[in-house]
This record gives C-alpha cells, sequence and structure tokens, in this order.
C-alpha cells in the first residue's frame, strides 16, 4: 500500500461518543506528535482533562502518527496510569510501555554506622602509613641510583641542580623578603603591648632573635616554599606522566630518580636554608623598625645587642632545620607527582594532596626537632 501523502494527516482531535450500549468512548485521532502538538498542546491537554473520568473507555487506533511527547501528555491525563478499557495498536505500545513500567521503591538509607569515625580514621591513618612507605621507597631508590655519581661525578645532572637552586631559592626572594618584613613587624608590635606593661622592654630583643631566627623563620619559609615550589615540582612530574615523557625516559634507561629527583632534593637541601637566613633577616630588620617606633630602641642598639642574647647555635639549628624541611618537601613534592596517573583530575589532585601534606610534614617535623633540641640554645639572661 502506498503510504499516505502528508497532506492527508489530520490535526490532533478528540471526540466523545457513545455506543450502542450507552458506554461512552474518547477517541484520538490524527498527529499526536511534537510538530501537530506545538500550537495546540494547551487546548488539548484541557479537553483531555474534560473527556478523562472513570469508566470512560479510549480509542487509540486513529491515531496516524505518535511520539513520546503525545504520550506523555495522553498518560497525564490519565492520571498516570492506563484504563481498564484501552483500545491501543501494537505498534503505538512502545511509547507507554516505559511511561506504565513499575517505579522502583525507594531504598531506605542504610542506618547510622557507630563506628563510622572510627573506620574513616582508621582509614586515613592506613594511606598516611602507605604515603610515609612510598616517600621512603622513594628515598632509598635515590640513594641507591646515585652511588653511582660517587665514581663518576661527570655523570651528576649539575646543570638541573643549578636551574633548580635559582628557581627554588633565587626568584622566591622577593615573596619571603615581604613575608619576613611583616611578621617581624606584626610579631614585634603584639610582644612590644605586653612588654611595656610590665616594664620589660630590652626582652624584645630575646623573644623577636629566640622567636624568627629559631621558630617563625624556618617554618613559615618552608610553608611558603611547599606551596611555591612543592606544588610545582609535583605539577611538572604530574605533566611528564601525563604526556608519557616519564615513560619515555624509562624506554631510553635513564632512571627518574638520577634525571629528575635528587636534582630538586639537592636544590632544595641547598636553597632553603638560604632562603631561611635571609627572610629571618629581613624579619628581624622588619622587627627592629617596629620595635623603634614602639619601645624606643633603636634599630642599631637590637642589632648588636642581638648575638649576645641570642646564642650562635640557634642559627646552625635554623640552617639544619632548613635542611630537613627541604628535603621532606622535595621527597613529598616528587612522591605524589609520581603517582599522578595519566589524566588531568589526578594532576589536580596530586598537587593539591603535595601541597597539604608537605606543609603537615614540616609542622610535624618541626614540633620534632623543637622537643629534641628544647635545651639547646636558650638564654634568657
Amino acid at each position: 500500500m502506498v503510504p499516505a501523502p502528508s497532506a492527508l494527516i489530520l490535526a490532533p482531535a478528540i471526540s466523545e461518543v457513545r455506543s450502542a450500549d450507552g458506554n461512552a468512548t474518547a477517541e484520538l485521532t490524527g498527529a499526536w506528535d511534537i510538530r501537530a502538538l506545538e500550537t495546540s498542546a494547551k487546548v488539548l491537554q484541557a479537553r483531555l482533562r474534560g473527556v478523562a473520568r472513570s469508566g470512560i473507555r479510549w480509542d487509540l487506533t486513529r491515531i496516524q502518527r505518535l511520539d513520546h511527547i503525545g504520550a506523555l501528555l495522553i498518560w497525564q491525563a490519565w492520571g498516570k496510569r492506563r484504563p481498564v478499557h484501552l483500545a491501543l495498536p501494537p505498534h503505538l505500545e512502545i511509547f507507554f510501555n516505559n511511561l506504565d513500567a513499575p517505579k522502583t521503591r525507594d531504598v531506605e538509607p542504610p542506618g547510622r554506622d557507630p563506628l563510622a569515625i572510627v573506620r574513616a580514621l582508621g582509614s586515613r591513618m592506613l594511606l598516611a602509613v602507605e604515603h610515609g612507605a612510598g616517600i621512603i621507597r622513594l628515598l632509598g631508590q635515590v640513594l641507591i641510583d646515585s652511588a653511582a655519581l660517587v665514581r663518576n661525578p661527570t655523570l651528576g645532572p649539575w646543570r638541573e641542580i643549578s636551574a633548580s637552586v635559582y628557581r627554588i631559592g633565587g626568584q622566591a626572594l622577593g615573596i619571603t623578603a615581604m613575608v619576613g618584613f611583616l611578621i617581624g613587624i606584626v610579631l614585634s608590635y603584639l610582644s612590644s603591648e605586653q612588654l611595656k606593661a610590665v616594664g620589660a622592654n630590652g626582652l624584645i630583643v630575646n623573644i623577636l632573635g629566640i622567636g624568627i631566627i629559631r621558630e617563625l623563620g624556618p617554618v613559615i619559609t618552608a610553608v611558603l616554599v611547599a606551596g611555591r615550589s612543592g606544588s610545582s615540582i609535583t605539577a611538572q612530574l604530574g605533566v611528564m606522566r601525563v604526556t608519557e615523557e616519564l615513560d619515555a625516559l624509562s624506554v631510553m634507561g635513564i632512571p627518574h630518580t638520577v634525571r629528575l629527583i635528587l636534582p630538586k632534593i639537592i636544590a632544595l637541601a641547598i636553597a632553603l636554608p638560604l632562603l631561611i637566613l635571609w627572610t629571618s633577616g629581613i624579619a628581624l630588620v622588619g622587627g627592629a623598625v617596629a620595635a623603634s617606633h614602639t619601645l624606643g630602641i633603636t634599630v642599631h642598639t637590637f642589632l648588636t645587642s642581638l648575638p649576645v642574647v641570642v646564642p650562635g647555635i640557634n642559627l646552625w639549628l635554623s640552617i639544619g632545620k632548613g635542611v630537613v624541611f627541604g628535603v621532606l618537601i622535595a621527597l613529598t613534592a616528587c612522591h605524589f607527582g609520581m603517582r599522578v596517573q595519566p589524566n588531568t583530575e589526578s594532576l589536580g589532585a596530586g598537587t593539591t594532596n603535595s601541597v597539604v601534606t608537605s606543609i603537615t610534614v614540616v609542622i610535624v617535623a618541626d614540633a620534632i626537632l623543637a622537643v629534641l633540641f628544647a635545651d639547646l640554645g636558650i638564654n634568657l639572661l
């Protein structure tokens, strides 16, 4: 049979007829698709609601075209369930089968787990132990692969080390100086208010000297370097993982630890102590300037009395902290960089975890060193 030409497609219509036995039947005719319903959907919806009532029969055999939009309009008029008396052609069943599918019952939320906090803490601790073991393995691999450099120093990555020292140390002088100067001013102002209350103005040199050289200088500088250079190291190694450069180095037989990780560890171990000395010095200058305004202690008096009240061992302790912090930051950043998966989402998560972990490791290490060397270099007389 030749298909009916498109001109014979009728507009959607609803008519209510009564059979010989007196039963009312709602007959739907014409095209019930999105094209036909575009201008008459509201009128048809009101008409469907007018004829929809209990006991009425529905006849859809004269529908010429139907899509999911038309089926949904009819389904809503039925009250979202099939009527008892329905004449529906088989080829239109597909449009109502999905609407007529039984709704899955809402899954009841699981009961409150009283050990949820314990499980979460346990999983976090296991993850921390895993990362710690990975960092120790990475350090061991670096030492093993670097043993050949002792026998043949000409094979060492000296250019990479020099470039890393410049990027980590030289390019960070500005930001560390600004932060150090502001910290010195703030700490001096806060301390001077308390010292003036008890008439101990001279102790400002002791407080700033011990506090900045021994603790604040190393910690603040390490935190800045962890956020600035640690994230850069992780992102660099992560991008090399995404672009498969690490796989290319493995194919060429070039160990990652010697060419990528060792230069960063050595550079941070060299640059961070120097940055700590720089930041601590600028912070003491800022503290001296603030003390001259609040307590009347001249900058010359402040700086000349500083070596007297602050033993030199504190300076060496600060430098030692810088070496330890530098190695820890480099190992943490390289560890997370090597664990990045070849996708951008893992790269972002790895960089974030690297910075957070590096700062946490620095604070934990500083607390341990503070306890171990609590009685070393303290002279308040």
